[in-house]
């Protein structure tokens, strides 16, 4: 919207980079027209790629302020399904985490919100739900687009250390509304932030709709697994795959707490509630639940 152990899955194969740049994006990418590559999402396409998509509602628009804000506003009239999946072209007032705002070109990312009812999750493992799609994304980047994207506590997708996508979670009534905005096809210059990256940018495939639908397969498998595990991150193996692919988990990091106070120490684990466990100079472990991470040396 842009580990503890050693143990890393392997990545996967990317697609080959042609040798001459594309002056569309300045960089040796997969050539690609944007008046091609950023045509509206067709929604028969994103259907038929479902593995079941009688589980999901699926919704397009051309442009709305923001998608998350768009389902919390129908969960709080009542009116709000689980399985609701809001995509847009263009958000004018999109949101990330702390309210920070979220800008990408039409068309050029992949733009959307989930409504999820979880019964059987219980409230204080909840705030898993951000890691949950996270890890949707992870595993659809690789299987779809064939790139290896990694996951920064709490909510960034990374590509080669860049940020890709960010994830935001909340409760809306009894649902859970979480959204993500992924860079697809932004150029270098249409970025926001200097560490920011594009799937064009990595090498990889740009098929949204292709891409959705794998994100949307993974997050309803993960999604039945925490459900038939009440709710339990460990039974359900959510936390363990978390730790896989977190590459916060081992790093020396500077968090930045909501009083505007540092602190420093080396991340170690997520504990159960999916905070950050810090570890300081002294030996001494806090758990974090919010803060802005910098990793000041990679694990």
């Amino acid at each position: 919207m842009t580990e503890s152990g050693s143990h890393r899955p392997a990545a996967p194969a990317r697609p080959g980079r042609p040798g001459t740049a594309n002056p569309f994006y300045g960089d040796p990418v997969p050539d690609a027209d944007p008046s091609v590559i950023r045509r509206p999402i067709d929604p028969v396409t994103v259907a038929q790629r479902l593995t079941d998509p009688a589980r999901w509602s699926l919704e397009f628009c051309a442009q709305t302020g923001s998608t998350n804000a768009d389902l919390a506003r129908r969960a709080d009239a009542g009116r709000l399904a689980s399985g609701q999946v809001l995509v847009t072209e263009e958000q004018t007032a999109g949101r990330g985490r702390a309210g920070r705002d979220w800008h990408c070109p039409p068309g050029a990312g992949l733009m959307f919100s989930v409504a999820l009812a979880l019964p059987a999750v219980p409230v204080e493992r909840r705030g898993w739900v951000g890691a949950v799609l996270g890890l949707s994304i992870v595993a659809a980047l690789g299987r779809v687009s064939g790139v290896d994207a990694r996951l920064k506590w709490p909510n960034d997708v990374l590509i080669d250390g860049a940020k890709c996508a960010g994830i935001l979670g909340e409760v809306a009534g009894s649902r859970l509304v979480v959204g993500s905005g992924i860079n697809v096809s932004l150029t270098r210059t249409e970025l926001p932030r200097a560490d920011a990256t594009s799937l064009a940018l990595a090498g990889g495939t740009l098929d949204r709709a292709a891409l959705l639908a794998g994100i949307l397969d993974e997050l309803g498998s993960w999604c039945d697994r925490w459900t038939a595990a009440a709710g339990d991150v460990d039974t359900a193996g959510i936390r363990a795959h978390y730790r896989e692919v977190c590459v916060t988990l081992g790093a020396q990091v500077r968090i930045l707490l909501p009083a505007q106070r540092w602190v420093t120490g080396i991340a170690t684990d997520v504990d159960p509630t999916g905070a950050l466990v810090l570890t300081d100079e002294s030996g001494r472990t806090q758990s974090y639940t919010v803060g802005d991470v910098v990793h000041v040396r990679p694990a």
